[in-house]
């Protein structure tokens, strides 16, 4: 199991589209306040947001009490700052990849203090980054690509279609 987390999230869509692919995955949600909008269970009912219930959601009042509260052994770091692609990174069970707030990203400190667990997607420099939801996509599928995509379905169900001459046979 993968864990996400949220540094400060400010878009109400980003978090939503990124518990879907919690949802989807059986990633764990880590969100660190402030955040930019209401995650109560009335706020998330009124969103329409039916796979909420998949999500394991855990809530922190800041990156201290989130460590205070973890048993972090092995981090990464999502920086367009990072010295080293996302794919170079050895995904372990059980990791947290940290994502920064859509204006600023990870805080600088933060950055500097964990530079060796810093990672980023590469894209075009003309390029300010991706959006939040897309970047936990991408690391989160290259990260259970490497873990062999534990628990999860490995085969597509097609329905099978009865064609107008096969009922009449």
């Amino acid at each position: 199991m993968l864990n996400i987390v949220l540094v400060e999230p400010e878009i109400p869509q980003n978090c939503g589209n990124i518990a879907r692919t919690c949802a989807a995955t059986g990633c764990r949600l880590h969100l660190i306040r402030p955040l930019g909008f209401d995650i109560s269970d009335k706020a998330v009912k009124r969103a329409g947001l039916d796979y909420w219930h998949l999500v394991e959601v855990f809530d922190y009042e800041n990156l201290e009490d989130f460590f205070r509260k973890n048993d972090v052994r092995q981090m990464w770091c999502l920086s367009t700052k990072a010295p080293k692609s996302y794919v170079e990174a050895d995904y372990q069970d059980e990791c947290y990849l940290f994502f920064g707030k859509e204006t600023k990203g990870l805080p600088e400190d933060f950055l500097q203090q964990h530079y060796d667990d810093c990672v980023r997607i590469p894209m075009r420099e003309a390029a300010r980054s991706l959006n939040l939801s897309n970047a936990v996509a991408v690391t989160v599928f290259e990260a259970l690509r490497q873990l062999s995509f534990p628990n999860l379905q490995d085969f597509g169900k097609m329905r099978t279609h009865i064609t107008n001459t096969e009922e009449s046979s």
